[in-house]
């Protein structure tokens, strides 16, 4: 019954062939048209432009979160953009994992972080969640931190008292050029990854970069 199971599930999908080469790209934010264009959006934005990029859109629906098939840098990917909310996004990313078959491994989380000053990008091979609610959820549902993730700073040049509040709240005007042009270093910086892989990505991102 189980093989049945998983055969619905990768027909669902539409898996290919190369699928034991495939990347799961998962950006984490929260749907919503008042959420688009925040800092906790960055991971949504990224996964967008990565899709604009490879000629799809992730808009089909499927496992708790919306979707689409893509090559990027001769790669098959799934681009994923969670429809749980943050605070559930493991809950979106274990059950993607699983009926594609994938093993944490073959993750790329992609997120804001407060912690980290704006414009920043961090690639890891792995970690903590840093306090980040989003990667919290994707550890405890996979029950491991083994997993890349690419983290764009959102942190702010100026003491501010409510942390939520500041990365709900949409861009100001002022920011949306800087903006644009981290998330298009972070589309760059999947690519690299996908292509000359994580050892490279790291050494050429991450690196000290202030809005």
């Amino acid at each position: 019954m189980r093989n049945a199971q998983q055969k619905g599930d990768r027909s669902a999908l539409r898996i290919p062939n190369s699928a034991l080469f495939m990347r799961l790209i998962v950006g984490l934010g929260n749907p919503g048209i008042e959420y688009q264009f925040t800092p906790h959006n960055l991971g949504f934005l990224v996964v967008d432009r990565l899709a604009e990029g490879a000629g799809v859109r992730v808009e089909r629906p499927e496992a708790r979160a919306l979707l689409a098939h893509a090559q990027i840098e001769g790669v098959p990917v799934v681009l994923a953009k969670p429809l749980t909310y943050m605070n559930l996004s493991g809950l979106a990313v274990g059950d993607l994992l699983a009926r594609l078959e994938l093993d944490p491994g073959a993750l790329l989380a992609i997120s804001d972080d407060i912690a980290l000053p704006r414009g920043t990008l961090r690639i890891r091979r792995r970690g903590g969640a840093g306090g980040h609610l989003g990667l919290e959820s994707i550890i405890g549902a996979l029950g491991t931190e083994e997993f890349a993730r690419l983290r764009l700073g959102v942190g702010p040049d100026h003491p501010i008292a409510d942390a939520a509040e500041y990365v709900l709240r949409p861009f100001r005007r002022a920011d949306l050029k800087p903006v644009d042009e981290q998330i298009e270093r972070a589309a760059e910086a999947v690519r690299v990854f996908l292509r000359d892989g994580l050892e490279k990505a790291m050494s050429l991102f991450n690196r000290s970069y202030e809005l």
